[in-house]
């Protein structure tokens, strides 16, 4: 089988480009080909002729691997690939849907809201997304945030719509603090989201391939960083997740839309209790430090799961 995997051109630091090799070296091991594109290989281009010579140059090629969030490009890639039945993984939808942190908090409330029992439902942290002005403009009245206050309480967490590894996330204390806060990210998509305590500094990763959690990994900070981000200078250890907790990602991963992905679990009731609310989704999370903690190649599953859906296609 002759693949395909998108990239994006521009994040060409180690951190991301031995991702791509882990997974071409998957790819060969199961005797599958893996090209490399990125997201400046083809010119976005509409009018005559262009979709028969998207598809001339896509012919090759059994399923893609779409390992960036340029929603554009994929979106044009989609043009062809839906008329050729071509799989790509993640599907470019499912990927925006997981790269903007209040569309993700939508989509799962939609699946709560659609007559779920308790047992289906998805536990997800109280937020508020905040409402949208320009940067040039700013908040001109901050009204708003006494529904905020009396909803979430302090502290909270007010986070970016978009952004990885911990960042553009912040604790806030109190009124001021917001207030400053709120004023500084006018014109960036924000959300606040209510204080998980008993989580301080804990979270889950569990690591879904298709069908399965593959693996799992409780992350926690030795800082006092409520963030329990490696990237933040936290420590992992592997992690055994109970039935539940994996129902609960595989819940998650489903309602999405996606392949795969890495799904963040809080504790509301702490770290010696299970992981029981959604705090977070990652599309294409990297997996090097799942695979040191546990011993888990992820790439190897996303190729076979890819190899049994690809041919089951064709």
């Amino acid at each position: 089988m002759q693949g395909l995997l998108i990239t994006n051109r521009f994040l060409r630091t180690e951190k991301f480009v031995e991702h791509y090799r882990w997974l071409s070296a998957a790819a060969k091991a199961r005797g599958m080909a893996l090209d490399l594109w990125d997201n400046a290989s083809l010119s976005i281009r509409y009018g005559e002729q262009v979709r028969q010579d998207l598809q001339e140059q896509l012919a090759p090629y059994q399923f893609i691997v779409y390992w960036d969030k340029d929603v554009r490009f994929g979106n044009y890639l989609m043009m062809a690939c839906e008329e050729m039945r071509i799989p790509v993984y993640n599907s470019v939808d499912a990927m925006a849907v997981c790269d903007d942190k209040s569309e993700t908090y939508r989509i799962l409330q939609l699946w709560n809201d659609a007559g779920k029992t308790k047992e289906e439902r998805i536990p997800l942290l109280p937020t508020i997304v905040a409402p949208m002005t320009y940067s040039g403009v700013g908040y001109t009245n901050l009204d708003f945030l006494g529904e905020v206050i009396q909803q979430l309480g302090f502290p909270m967490v007010m986070k970016a719509c978009y952004g990885s590894f911990g960042q553009q996330v912040w604790l806030v204390n109190g009124e001021e603090e917001l207030r400053s806060q709120t004023i500084r990210l006018a014109g960036t998509p924000f959300l606040f989201q209510k204080y998980m305590k008993k989580s301080h500094g804990h979270d889950v990763r569990l690591q879904v391939v298709g069908d399965q959690v593959v693996a799992a990994m409780h992350r926690f900070s030795v800082t006092g960083d409520f963030r329990a981000n490696l990237s933040n200078g936290a420590r992992m250890e592997a992690y055994v997740p109970s039935w539940e907790e994996q129902k609960l990602a595989l819940r998650t991963v489903h309602a999405l839309g996606l392949d795969f992905a890495g799904v963040d679990l809080l504790f509301s009731n702490g770290p010696d209790a299970s992981a029981d609310v959604v705090c977070e989704v990652n599309s294409n999370a990297h997996f090097r430090n799942i695979a040191e903690c546990t011993g888990v190649n992820v790439a190897e599953k996303m190729m076979e799961y890819i190899a049994r859906n690809s041919e089951s296609i064709l």
